[in-house]
């Protein structure tokens, strides 16, 4: 079990976040964070509204200038730095910011073509219509889907357009913000099934804000608490169960954690009995 102060393995630590204040005017929103993110993983960051989960990740890919503290993906401080100085930092890792942010003027293969254009401007138009052609079906989308806006998808399939882009340049770190926010139970499962596979796949770091405790049960190897302004603790959920702080166990033995934990119970047992026949 870490908590926030605990340094972990540097050597294996994709993102290295230290004593992180960040604020806005007389509001502080954090107050020395510090955590890392182990290659390989997929860690959940949870928390209470206000807590900053959205601010501490715009601050480590750069969107957000802290007031002090410092951070490192890949060994590379990410503050203080021009954009450009930032580009070989940024082609490797991908982003699903809430609700998909794509561009509602271009297509879905359009949308997915930014990055690559923004980085390598040579590229031949048929390899980039190629390549978010394998992109769009990656992201578990239907072939047919490229040529179509974002207005035509549903709000699933919205999401997994911004997976798309963002598995665009073949990332080694992705970033998912609250990726199944507003998403049927069914739906939900699905995108945390299709992370977890690319996760695999790829051998991808995730890095996924959540809210949601099917998907906290489900795929995250460990979960990060934010409170009290700083990252209290981070660990496994029967790590995090073992601690007395009152949001952790009102969020993990609530009604809604009970419900989580029943949900993972019937699955291990259909699991179990599918292997047994």
């Amino acid at each position: 079990m870490e908590t926030g102060n605990a340094k972990g393995k540097e050597n294996d630590d994709v993102i290295v976040v230290r004593d992180l204040v960040n604020g806005f005017g007389e509001q502080l929103v954090h107050d020395g964070v510090n955590l890392s993110v182990r290659r390989g993983e997929i860690i959940g960051v949870v928390g209470g509204s206000g807590t900053g989960k959205s601010v501490l990740m715009r601050s480590i890919i750069g969107l957000q200038a802290p007031k002090s503290g410092s951070i490192e993906v890949f060994g590379e401080s990410t503050l203080n730095r021009e954009t450009t100085e930032l580009s070989d930092l940024t082609k490797r890792w991908g982003v699903l910011f809430q609700g998909g942010a794509l561009f509602s003027t271009l297509t879905v293969a359009e949308n997915v073509q930014v990055p690559l254009r923004e980085f390598y401007p040579g590229l031949d138009p048929v390899l980039l219509d190629e390549i978010a052609a394998y992109k769009v079906v990656m992201s578990g989308l239907p072939a047919d889907a490229g040529p179509k806006f974002p207005s035509e998808l549903s709000g699933g399939m919205r999401k997994r357009a911004g997976l798309s882009r963002a598995l665009a340049m073949d990332p080694e770190l992705l970033f998912l913000d609250e990726p199944t926010a507003g998403l049927d139970p069914i739906g939900a499962a699905a995108f945390d099934e299709l992370t977890r596979s690319l996760q695999k796949t790829l051998g991808l770091t995730v890095f996924l804000i959540t809210h949601d405790l099917d998907t906290l049960y489900a795929i995250c190897d460990r979960i990060a608490v934010l409170a009290d302004k700083k990252v209290i603790a981070v660990g496994t959920i029967d790590e995090l169960l073992a601690l007395d702080h009152p949001w952790i166990q009102e969020y993990f033995k609530g009604p809604r954690g009970r419900a989580a934990t029943a949900t993972l119970e019937r699955n291990e047992h259909a699991d179990a009995a599918a292997e047994g026949q």
